[in-house]
């Protein structure tokens, strides 16, 4: 395994620090001393349009059109960059929308949209069914572009499990046509959950890929042929070949391939260590084993679910009662097991996490809360070519990560930028590349630009967009 990069925020960019070659431990950036890059500097920041309910998913298609997916508004709509007006797909009068990660999600065109091809292809995921037995559903609609809605509606793949959290859900269409697809670990292990095991680790069998059963695809990544079906060349795992591209995931809300076909995910941790990932076939990113980096800093296993008296047993995100089996981060080994490339942040055995303001100390733990990447490739802002663009749900800001165009490795710096009091939930980018825009959640909280506690956003439910002014 490779040694951990260092990060650490030094006013308004977090430098990777050449000490990292002798295994130095990485701090945790302050959010106190967190700086942000002035927006009015170099970009110029609209709002495109607003009364969006609870957005996921944004993309810039071919026609010119913002699209995107309401989660709780059970609909993708078209929006005009420009005048910000909007129009209405399709709505899934089906969806279960609620909870934190239940409605409408993931969104993917397909290549040849409006190409004359007759593939006019639009993928959407969503979960449906009941509070208590919910399920994911990924559907293929076909545009018209003369009346700008989505029709002729075909099920690609069914129940596959889902739940009241942690459902991920990000879709896109690879260089090589098929659907990929991020599942979360449901949010087991952890508060209302935490007496639900967590089987990210847990590979389905022969059996199950049989009966169609896909219950053990839960903290996974998905690779699946354009009608559902699995594609042959998919790894075989414990000698099973089935949907299954990755193992080892918490709640991958961000995805995302560069023009060179590297494949980068961005996922959430739990008290620390978001991550970003290149997901490669058949391999394991450790969850809920490893965070971040197999370090064995400020992060055991506890299982609670694996605990004889978890029945009695009061969850605590900080202390493990000594009944729940623990096991730390070097005790785990398993078959192409993978570092991440990037963690979000490591933070020593030291680190006091419950030294945080009483008010929400969620917070307050050293986790950006990433929940989406994308890969920036234009030469539209100077110095940008070849970065990921992640997007921070707590700190109202995108994260630049310059990588490296093989995705072999980070380089440089990652900048914290475009800050503004709201919570970021996915990124688009212009056709010329000077302009990123942004979706913003419809309510929640997060850490506003003075450090203090903000539970009412600048900019609810709206599409920002932030064009860069230099030349």
């Amino acid at each position: 395994m490779k040694s951990p990069l260092m990060i650490a925020l030094t006013a308004s960019l977090l430098t990777l620090s050449p000490a990292l070659a002798g295994g130095a431990q990485a701090q945790a950036p302050a959010a106190s001393n967190a700086a942000s890059q002035p927006v009015g500097e170099q970009f110029r920041m609209r709002v495109v349009t607003t009364g969006l309910q609870m957005p996921w998913e944004l993309t810039a298609g071919p026609d010119g059109r913002l699209w995107v997916t309401e989660r709780l508004g059970k609909q993708v709509v078209r929006v005009d960059p420009q005048t910000g007006r909007k129009q209405v797909a399709v709505t899934i009068p089906d969806a279960l929308a609620g909870g934190q990660h239940q409605g409408v999600l993931g969104m993917a065109l397909h290549p040849d949209l409006l190409k004359g091809q007759g593939r006019d292809w639009v993928y959407v995921a969503y979960t449906y069914g009941t509070e208590n037995d919910a399920k994911k559903r990924i559907v293929r609609y076909t545009f018209n572009p003369a009346t700008g809605t989505l029709g002729s509606r075909v099920t690609v793949i069914e129940n596959l499990p889902a739940g009241t959290d942690h459902n991920a859900g990000r879709l896109k269409i690879g260089p090589d046509g098929k659907l990929y697809f991020t599942m979360g670990d449901l949010g087991h292990n952890q508060f209302a959950n935490y007496a639900k095991p967590i089987t990210a680790q847990v590979l389905p069998t022969a059996a199950e890929i049989q009966a169609r059963n896909w219950v053990n695809y839960t903290g996974k990544t998905l690779r699946l042929n354009l009608d559902g079906s699995i594609p042959g060349d998919n790894p075989s795992l414990n000698g099973v070949v089935s949907h299954v591209y990755t193992v080892g995931h918490r709640n991958p809300q961000g995805l995302d391939f560069s023009s060179r076909g590297v494949l980068y995910s961005s996922e959430q941790g739990p008290n620390s260590d978001d991550e970003i990932n290149v997901l490669l076939s058949g391999r394991n990113y450790g969850w809920p084993n490893v965070v971040g980096y197999q370090d064995n800093q400020s992060y055991v296993y506890g299982n609670w679910s694996a605990a004889p008296d978890v029945a009695k047993l009061k969850w605590e995100p900080y202390t493990i009662p000594a009944s729940v089996p623990q096991t730390r981060e070097t005790d785990f080994s398993a078959p192409n097991l993978t570092d991440a490339l990037m963690s979000f942040w490591v933070v020593p055995n030291s680190h006091n996490f419950t030294d945080t303001p009483i008010e929400n100390t969620n917070l307050y733990r050293p986790t950006p809360a990433l929940s989406s990447l994308e890969v920036y490739e234009s030469s539209g802002i100077p110095g940008w070519k070849t970065s990921l663009l992640v997007t921070s749900l707590k700190y109202g800001a995108v994260y630049r990560v310059p990588v490296m165009p093989s995705g072999a490795s980070t380089r440089g710096e990652a900048l914290k930028i475009l800050p503004t009091d709201n919570r970021y939930r996915d990124t688009a980018v212009s056709s010329d590349g000077r302009t990123i825009y942004v979706i913003t959640d419809s309510a929640g909280q997060m850490l506003g630009q003075q450090n203090i506690r903000v539970t009412e956003m600048a900019n609810p439910g709206a599409i920002l967009a932030f064009t860069y002014q230099g030349r």
